[in-house]
């Protein structure tokens, strides 16, 4: 009876817990990668569009890390997939550094504990991620120029290259789902006058299940623009997640009138059909920017500078033995 109460305590503990939701479900998320793999243009190298399966089956990859059989990498990793903007309203630009953001909100809670601004880990690090795998694509993309310029074999930075390039696209499907970018993750909190769902379903049930139900509104190839390149990405990347935010509400009335059960209704598979059109648009864009970007080389490093030394050798001992 004790370990049955356990599991489910166990059980209501991870129904409550935003780090655990997760984003699209499968289906949306290699739609999503793919839509944005076959819009690649001719201008990007070909091996990435060539890699659209590939590219496509990662979509869904820090998922297949969240589970209890693989806890310390779940633990680690969960806090990336989400951020609750509401609680950093009170900074006038968010830092372009996990690190700093972790200290900011630190240094916020410890002057106003009145805010109730939770800790870092609480609020989630979902533009800090994606800036972060995004860098690595662009030096993997680098890399690749290095090698083919060299006349060298571009097989590993390729491999790379198509890795990070998929592993980007799940953060950045994340953040085009309005529920991974508020406190209103899955089920409303708080003053509730519109009387919007408070269950603990309403995430899986907009993003897995209806998506599941109408593979209609995956079709979103055709949505996609020719892709431009972000001169600020991680300023862009947080007005895309502003944006996101600002559908918070309109996914929820969609939710109280019925719009997420069965075939919804045509506002709502427009809706998802849109919200995964802009995941994959952005995606596109912060490719294209990565290849942009990856022609400038860093300036090379030379070591620390310090001041020479006269190294003097010691003196051989001298003397008989004893």
């Amino acid at each position: 009876m004790r370990k049955l109460s356990l599991s489910l305590l166990a059980a209501a503990i991870v129904v409550m817990l935003p780090t655990l939701a997760l984003a699209w479900g499968d289906n949306g998320h290699t739609t999503i990668n793919h839509a944005a793999a076959v819009n690649i243009p001719s201008s990007m190298p070909g091996f990435l569009k060539a890699a659209d399966s590939r590219i496509t089956f990662l979509g869904p990859e820090p998922d297949r890390w969240r589970s209890n059989l693989e806890r310390a990498l779940n633990d680690a990793q969960a806090p990336d997939h989400f951020i609750d903007l509401e609680y950093v309203d009170w900074m006038k630009a968010l830092p372009a550094d996990r690190y700093r953001f972790i200290a900011a909100v630190y240094e916020f809670r410890a002057k106003h504990p009145e805010a109730n601004v939770p800790q870092p880990e609480r609020i989630g690090f979902q533009p800090y991620i994606t800036i972060e795998v995004f860098d690595r694509l662009k030096v993997a993309l680098r890399e690749y120029r290095h090698a083919k310029a060299e006349g060298r074999s571009t097989a590993d930075a390729e491999a790379n290259a198509i890795f990070y390039a998929g592993w980007l696209g799940h953060y950045v499907g994340d953040g085009s789902n309005p529920m991974h970018t508020s406190v209103q993750y899955n089920g409303w909190t708080g003053p509730n006058p519109k009387g919007y769902s408070t269950t603990h379903d309403v995430h899986t049930k907009m993003e897995t299940h209806f998506v599941n139900a109408n593979p209609e509104v995956t079709k979103i190839d055709g949505m996609l623009a020719p892709p431009r390149h972000l001169e600020h990405p991680f300023e862009d990347y947080l007005a895309y997640l502003r944006a996101s935010q600002g559908e918070i509400e309109h996914a929820y009335q969609l939710e109280r009138d019925c719009g997420f059960e069965g075939h919804g209704t045509p506002e709502s598979r427009d809706f998802i059909r849109h919200r995964l059109a802009a995941g994959a648009q952005m995606l596109l864009d912060m490719w294209y920017t990565a290849w942009v970007d990856s022609a400038q080389d860093p300036e090379p490093w030379h070591g620390e500078k310090r001041e020479p030394r006269q190294c003097v050798a010691p003196k051989p001992a001298t003397g008989g033995q004893q």
